[in-house]
């Protein structure tokens, strides 16, 4: 039996609600009106070059600050934004590591991508690049896999546990029965000072840390993470020339808010966001740091985030894959 004390209490809640909601749809009338802070990850990385673009794109059409926090690793910020109000001035670069790997190696995270985010756009894709430091004398996948059956104690680096460089590796190393010992390093900055030192011998990265290095003859691709050439690497093989197919799969970088974001906020944001991704001049940028212009609806980035947690979580069980 509903009393008159429960019946208040119910009224109480439901105004409370209501008014949050209505301030809410009030307030995306005028949205932007002060600061956005947008977090990326890794100083040097993709993300972090997607963060600052898209952020300095913001900034000019929005007339407003566009801050862009900058973190070693994409889980604090995704605890950041999915505690913060859901009013579209926090918003996270998220990418394989926080929102795939993490609720599949974390215990206990504090946050879930599905029911604690809400898609704004997907910003692009590209492939991992396998390189080796120059040192190493092999020329293709087959190559390399002989040489680490010749010698076990070859390492490679990452820019992180979770990250999709560390994934990739992981299959590569379970198809082929091979031993390579990881040394994940806090951001892809480390990890690829480590390969260029010599102090690891093989690295997984994005086209955005190690093209300049390529060219310079610093490091050697061995190969790329797609099935095909890839048009912003034409030099480097793809997975099945190299002979290594297993290694396919993708690097993506989508924008997400808090939960519960009012719509206006988000279509607004996407729709900005869709005519940054739109420009040649962004395509042609995005392009020469070797990923590829990926925009998207908010729908179609949360099925693609979906995809991902599908098609990754079952592979991170059954190769066991764990936290350095």
């Amino acid at each position: 039996m509903i009393t008159s004390r429960n019946f208040n209490f119910i009224l109480l809640i439901f105004i409370l609600i209501f008014s949050t909601h209505y301030v809410y749809a009030q307030n995306s009338n005028d949205y932007p009106s002060r600061t956005i802070y947008l977090a990326g990850q890794g100083a040097g990385s993709a993300a972090d070059f997607l963060s600052r673009y898209i952020g300095k794109k913001l900034s000019e059409k929005f007339e407003q600050p566009v801050v862009i926090e900058n973190y070693q690793n994409g889980i604090i910020p995704a605890i950041n934004v999915a505690r913060a109000k859901p009013d579209g001035y926090r918003l996270i670069m998220g990418n394989a590591g926080p929102f795939v790997s993490a609720p599949n190696l974390v215990e206990k995270l504090s946050y879930d991508p599905i029911t604690d985010f809400d898609p704004v756009s997907l910003i692009a894709t590209g492939p991992v690049v396998m390189v080796v430091h120059p040192s190493v004398n092999v020329q293709s996948g087959t190559e390399l896999i002989a040489l680490t059956k010749k010698n076990p104690n070859l390492t490679y680096s990452s820019g992180g546990n979770g990250t999709i460089g560390h994934l990739i590796a992981e299959k590569f190393k379970n198809a082929n029965g091979i031993s390579l010992l990881h040394i994940p390093y806090r951001g892809p900055a480390a990890a690829l000072n480590a390969i260029l030192s010599g102090e690891v011998q093989i690295s997984f990265l994005s086209p955005t840390s190690v093209s300049k290095h390529i060219e310079a003859g610093k490091l050697k691709a061995i190969a790329i993470s797609n099935l095909k050439r890839f048009n912003g690497m034409p030099q480097v093989p793809s997975a099945v020339e190299a002979g290594i197919p297993e290694i396919a799969g993708t690097l993506w970088f989508g924008i997400f808010t808090t939960k519960n974001t009012p719509k206006p906020i988000i279509n607004k944001l996407n729709k900005e966001i869709t005519l940054i991704l739109d420009d040649p001049q962004t395509k042609t940028l995005f392009l020469n740091q070797g990923i590829e212009v990926s925009s998207s609806s908010p729908e179609q980035l949360g099925v693609w985030l979906r995809n991902e947690l599908d098609t990754w979580s079952p592979i991170i069980k059954k190769l066991n894959i764990k936290i350095d």
